[in-house]
């Protein structure tokens, strides 16, 4: 599966570069772009800070670069938490998109998106002050709206990006049901 994983708001991290790996070690040709260029930061309030300074329009501009050569093949987007937000909306422009795996967050989905019969999976704590209960709900009745197969996963008390060994969220145990879970769902694609 050629799989586009973006990453969160503190930049391209080792954690992304793990997690690229162990997808390749499944099999998967992987590609992570820096739409940060190089910058990283060291809490979500710079994050939100770098974010802002490269802008939303300049952001998506990156992504799109980054995915479109591969976009011809059958992607699956893939992101932590912005990223995430970042793959679901490349995702659901690409009528040949083969799956979304969704890390810790989500979009807003614009009204009549198309997603017919797309894969979907997320993958979010419980709760988290991200992504909060009535929004995962709009959210998800959005998707089915669309069109798309969505399957949401929640994890008791983990932190908002429980994935990252890093972070003080990090939670092994969920992490590692995340990457079970996960990859079972791409070898469904």
């Amino acid at each position: 599966m050629n799989i586009i994983l973006f990453h969160s708001t503190f930049g391209l991290r080792a954690a992304v570069h793990a997690a690229a790996d162990r997808l390749r070690a499944a099999g998967h040709e992987v590609r992570v772009p820096d739409l940060f260029d190089g910058q990283t930061a060291g809490s979500v309030e710079e994050g939100m800070e770098l974010r802002e300074r490269i802008g939303t329009d300049e952001l998506l501009r990156r992504a799109i670069r980054a995915a479109a050569p591969h976009s011809e093949q059958g992607l699956v987007y893939a992101g932590f938490s912005f990223g995430g937000a970042i793959a679901q909306n490349l995702a659901l422009g690409d009528e040949k998109a083969r799956g979304l795996l969704l890390l810790h967050g989500t979009s807003d989905i614009a009204e009549g998106a198309s997603a017919d019969g797309l894969p979907v999976q997320l993958h979010v704590a419980d709760p988290d002050p991200f992504e909060p209960d009535d929004w995962l709900n709009t959210w998800y009745l959005g998707m089915q709206r669309a069109g798309a197969d969505v399957e949401i996963h929640r994890y008791a008390g983990a932190g908002h990006l429980y994935t990252d060994p890093d972070l003080p969220d990090y939670d092994e145990e969920a992490a590692e049901q995340t990457w079970r879970t996960a990859l079972g769902f791409l070898d469904t694609l």
